[in-house]
């Protein structure tokens, strides 16, 4: 209490002309229109900016929150996309469905190499198992290898082992879609024999004759083509919708008929 006397007395002039000031400033306002309007906008601006600055920092903290919630609304509007005979049931319950998606993010990612991988936040414990299928919202972005309890890692379309049953949107047209390992941009759809009519910017989807895409997903759009060496077949050139170097959320895709067709595929190759 003794401080507060004593800064009270040291500063006393000081304090006594804050204060006359204070009351003067309050008498003007009051007394003049154009004061007291100038007052008011400058209080609303002050007031606006704060509560701006307030606003954006808190949607900027809960972007996360919003994001992953764009993440169940897309993965829920994708299990109505691929199971398009089946009733969507509740959000836990997906043992009547044909495909079962969850979501996951890229934490690594490889682009420049011979063989490209990536890693994501998704494993065993959260049932991510090898050959399941991984799309973007853009397109296809490859197939899990290798699973731990908590991480997996996934074989990237831009990997010289890759091969991805393809065929070209509205056709039943299948080739067999593989990177020759030039550019992250292009990957190359071979087999599409020659009496198919291609024009560039044909649109290159998966085929669905393979049990782990369904059918339909957007790959890229025709670069360029030409006939091979045995001119029966083309060589295409895909661009591919995905950005391959800026991947984040995903979707990883479980066919829940895949070991039922797996085990049907084995008997008829005993025969």
């Amino acid at each position: 209490m003794q401080r507060i006397i004593n800064f009270i007395l040291r500063n006393q002039s000081s304090l006594l002309y804050l204060i006359l000031m204070i009351i003067a400033l309050g008498l003007t306002i009051q007394n003049n229109a154009y004061h007291r309007s100038r007052y008011f906008n400058s209080a609303n601006w002050l007031t606006g900016t704060v509560y701006g600055a307030s606003f954006s920092m808190s949607n900027y903290f809960d972007l996360r929150a919003e994001n992953d919630k764009l993440l169940e609304e897309n993965r829920r509007l994708r299990l109505l996309l691929f199971n398009k005979d089946s009733i969507i049931p509740a959000p836990q319950d997906t043992t009547s469905l044909d495909y079962v998606i969850s979501s996951a993010r890229i934490i690594k990612n490889s682009f420049s190499e011979a063989n490209n991988y990536l890693t994501i936040d998704k494993g065993t414990n959260d049932g991510v198992v090898q050959d399941m299928g991984v799309i973007s919202t853009e397109g296809i972005v490859g197939i899990v290898e290798r699973s731990s309890g908590n991480y997996a890692s996934v074989q990237s379309v831009l990997n010289s082992k890759s091969i991805i049953n393809a065929k070209i949107a509205g056709t039943e047209y299948f080739g067999s879609l593989t990177w020759n390992r030039e550019d992250f941009r292009l990957v190359q759809l071979e087999d599409i024999p020659r009496q198919v009519p291609l024009e560039v910017g044909d649109v290159v989807v998966t085929g669905g004759m393979s049990s782990i895409f369904p059918e339909n997903i957007p790959i890229g759009t025709i670069e360029s083509f030409e006939l091979g060496e045995s001119q029966s077949f083309y060589s295409i050139d895909v661009r591919l919708f995905n950005d391959m170097t800026n991947l984040k959320p995903v979707y990883v895709i479980r066919n829940r008929n895949r070991p039922e067709i797996l085990e049907l595929q084995a008997a008829e190759d005993e025969f």
